[in-house]
């Protein structure tokens, strides 16, 4: 009986979830449980309470950070050498690793940041909130390519590799945006420093040491010397995985798939979504920022990467994978505006003030719900267009 009733129990529950896990829609149905817990938290009449928490200082030797930034200025940074990982796999061995294969992903994704940049800072153009300008030009890789997967078969699989190509992409541009456009004062010495172990790092890439605990060892020194040197410490997880070396990456990108989706990006979401909603919420909604956001992530991102993927197929630049429809781009350029991790990642880093930063996380819920919505609707209704209608 006991046998039968944990058959049943395996069948009703643990398969379902390993079933969600394995087509990688899991961690997007983990981000909104987590944002919607949060919200609700925040809003509930001890929220003051669970906010105090996530601001509590805590001391780990010399540093004293509150737990909100532990989790982004630490936690996160395992997340950014996840996303390292995959940028260095795709572009030496991957569907970036030829000229011909990267051109429209790459030129996709130009035009999918650009767009929400123009349309939110046409928006925003003087004031405080115009710091908030590259919020909405991110693409969530995991969330995006869940609601992706939520259509199944009803979609052409190279769609589905087209969009992560374009993902991790537009996580370089992010990247190089945070240390390009969001540092704080430069500290030379402890950049120097930085610079050194990068050095070390790669002599030991280039001599080929094969045991992954240094790389680790001198990450964490890394990460250290990046967060005192002004430039925001998550940049050392990236560093870290470009000095990996190409075979051992494959090992720790599924030890960390894991970790990364179902444990560091829910805590993510639950610390950097725990907003006192305001009573006047649709005003806050028509606010030039959150109209910048929510514009930006719904129309800038399909146009800017339709817009420009169509330019250069005409120009004969680049031509469209094969079974993938002009129908299927602009449904894959809605999915794209799928921001939330790394645009609240990005707001948390626009703004000082918690006004403008709840608004700007606000607009990022609305604006990405709206994309995954529209998204879904439209490749399910087109499904699998012939190539004759490109």
């Amino acid at each position: 009986m006991s046998d039968l009733k944990q058959g049943t129990l395996t069948r009703i529950l643990i398969n379902p979830i390993k079933d969600l896990a394995d087509t990688g829609r899991l961690s997007g149905i983990l981000l909104l449980i987590a944002t919607a817990i949060s919200l609700i938290l925040a809003n509930l009449s001890g929220g003051h309470d669970y906010l105090s928490f996530w601001h509590k200082e805590i001391h780990l030797g010399p540093l004293e950070k509150s737990i909100e930034h532990w989790v982004n200025d630490g936690l996160m940074v395992v997340f950014f050498f996840f996303v390292g990982l995959e940028i260095k796999r795709e572009v030496l061995d991957g569907e970036l690793a030829s000229v011909q294969k990267a051109l429209l992903p790459t030129v996709a994704a130009i035009g999918g940041v650009m767009m929400p940049a123009i349309i939110y800072f046409s928006l925003n153009r003087t004031g405080p909130s115009s710091h908030g300008w590259a919020i909405p030009t991110a693409t969530d890789i995991a969330f995006s390519l869940g609601i992706l997967s939520l259509l199944g078969d009803r979609v052409p699989f190279s769609l589905k590799v087209f969009l992560t190509a374009l993902a991790v992409i537009d996580d370089l541009i992010a990247v190089l945006i945070i240390a390009v456009f969001y540092t704080s004062n430069i500290q030379t010495n402890m950049l120097l420093y930085a610079a050194g172990i990068v050095a070390v790092l790669s002599m030991l890439n280039y001599f080929k040491v094969e045991a992954t605990i240094w790389y680790l060892l001198l990450g964490g020194i890394l990460w250290y010397f990046v967060l005192k040197s002004g430039i925001h410490a998550t940049i050392a997880g990236v560093l870290l995985a470009m000095t990996i070396p190409l075979h051992k990456i494959p090992k720790l990108e599924h030890a960390l798939h894991k970790p990364v989706n179902y444990l560091i990006m829910p805590i993510f979401a639950l610390a950097n979504t725990a907003i006192i909603l305001p009573n006047n919420i649709a005003g806050l909604l028509m606010s030039p920022l959150s109209f910048g956001v929510i514009l930006g992530l719904t129309i800038g991102k399909p146009l800017g990467i339709v817009g420009l993927s169509w330019l250069a197929v005409k120009a004969k630049l680049a031509k469209l994978p094969q079974e993938i429809s002009w129908k299927h781009m602009t449904g894959l350029g809605f999915t794209a505006g799928i921001g939330f991790t790394m645009s609240i990642f990005i707001a948390s880093l626009s703004f000082k003030d918690i006004e403008l930063q709840n608004s700007a996380k606000i607009a990022i819920i609305v604006g990405t719900s709206v994309s995954a919505i529209i998204g879904l609707i439209w490749l399910t209704q087109i499904g699998k267009v012939p190539a004759e209608e490109n």
